[in-house]
């Protein structure tokens, strides 16, 4: 019989997790539960989509790999092109200087230096005179662009397409979702070794509405999935435990644009990813998607606060919105006029798709966390049962790479709560013991 499992939190970790659980036991014995009144209206689809095979360090590059190559064979499997946008992509780094490629960090430093996420691709810079420039990117004399990716590392997905083709299979297979609904309360039994975790109860929810049912789910094992808001989830369950998860928020606005410059015939090869700086003081992150489609974003702040999760999709603010909208303009209006900013009758020009905020769960060193966690960090002396039959665990913090790491995470959490031999090393995010 199947350890019956409870995954708290629907977003693309939770979801690739029930997935891969899905392929080695019962379905009907995993339970998603989110307390969103609208699936995946934070990072999980409101992010870029952007995937690199290489741009990591030590510890994540085997899950890097790892999860590039299966978001390469799930698309070839699954139809993914047609299904969640997948595609090749061509990177470039626009405008960066000879010195500042000189001098660029490796790894995730980029992210707590405010710097470009192009400071964390591999030192392979070539030429960009090779024809696979994009239509839609504004070229001015004297700019620079640099081809910073080798082909077949790069690639590019419509994340909330995937994670709606992932929770479809999930659920045609017997898994089952509770949402908008939140996690209360654990629930144990002395089977004489200890309170030992049989169950969590949930508050089901009607969204904007006061409570509607309480409901227990049994279960042994239990998987903290819940993004920025994991840490909230843990201290809800297990209040008297002096184990803090250190994953915080990382807040970041987004356009989806269209532009009369993105043609399909030049494009229809693949995608492009555009890395830049601005006078802003931010560095624009431009991915074009099939369709026409280019995801505008690279403004992130660390200080706004966290909403509720049962509140469903945050608002953006405005004055962080104009400050896109105006940097977009400058990079991909039109060329001349007034240095490259559309006039006010040039505003239709880029056709704004929609606008969004999503936060992203982030640690202070830039590496997720992916493990079990020992039971004496549980305290109050709840045990969970040995092996592939029970714990607790997280899969969290995985910033600004959460799409790109999310299939390896599903694969490698699902082979560790099964008890199964892992699929890459991940013993270096083993926060815990």
């Amino acid at each position: 019989m199947s350890a019956e499992t409870v995954i708290l939190g629907a977003g693309i970790i939770g979801v690739s997790t029930a997935y891969y659980l899905s392929q080695h036991q019962d379905p009907s014995s995993i339970h998603l539960v989110d307390p969103s009144p609208e699936l995946f209206s934070s990072a999980s689809g409101y992010a870029g989509g952007f995937l690199a095979k290489d741009w990591f360090g030590p510890a994540l590059a085997p899950l890097g790999a790892l999860s590039f190559e299966e978001h390469r064979r799930l698309a070839e499997e699954h139809g993914g092109r047609e299904k969640w946008g997948y595609s090749p992509a061509t990177c470039f780094s626009y405008a960066a200087s000879a010195a500042a490629r000189e001098s660029a960090k490796r790894g995730d430093d980029w992210l707590r230096d405010g710097t470009s996420r192009a400071d964390a691709a591999p030192l392979a810079f070539d030429d960009a005179g090779s024809g696979k420039t994009p239509t839609w990117l504004r070229r001015v004399d004297g700019d620079h662009l640099e081809l910073i990716s080798d082909e077949g590392t790069t690639a590019q997905v419509d994340p909330l397409r995937l994670c709606q083709f992932l929770l479809r299979e999930c659920l045609a297979r017997g898994v089952k979702l509770y949402h908008p609904a939140k996690p209360a309360s654990v629930v144990t039994h002395d089977f004489g070794n200890g309170d030992e975790l049989i169950g969590v109860n949930i508050d089901r929810l009607e969204a904007g509405e006061p409570l509607t049912e309480s409901l227990l789910l049994p279960c042994t094992r239990l998987i903290i999935t819940a993004g920025s808001w994991t840490g909230q989830v843990f201290r809800t369950l297990f209040p008297w435990s002096r184990l803090e998860i250190p994953i915080r928020s990382l807040a970041g606005h987004s356009l989806v644009l269209k532009s009369p410059r993105w043609h399909a015939g030049l494009e229809g090869n693949g995608c492009h990813a555009i890395f830049t700086t601005h006078d802003g003081g931010f560095c624009p992150e431009m991915f074009s998607r099939i369709g026409g489609h280019i995801y505008f974003a690279g403004l992130n702040s660390s200080s706004l606060p966290l909403p509720d999760a049962e509140k469903g999709k945050a608002t953006p603010y405005d004055e962080s919105l104009a400050q896109l909208r105006e940097a977009a303009r400058q990079t991909l209006g039109p060329a001349g006029g007034g240095g490259g900013v559309a006039a006010a009758d040039d505003d239709n020009d880029l056709e704004i798709v929609r606008e969004g905020l999503c936060f992203r769960p982030v640690t202070d060193w830039g590496k997720p966390i992916i493990a079990r966690i020992p039971d004496e960090e549980i305290g109050a002396g709840i045990v969970t049962r040995a092996g592939a039959n029970g714990g607790v665990f997280v899969a969290a913090g995985h910033g600004p790479w959460g799409i790109a790491m999310s299939l390896g995470t599903g694969i490698v959490l699902a082979e560790m709560v099964q008890g199964r031999k892992t699929s890459a090393n991940v013993s270096g995010l083993a926060f815990f013991g």
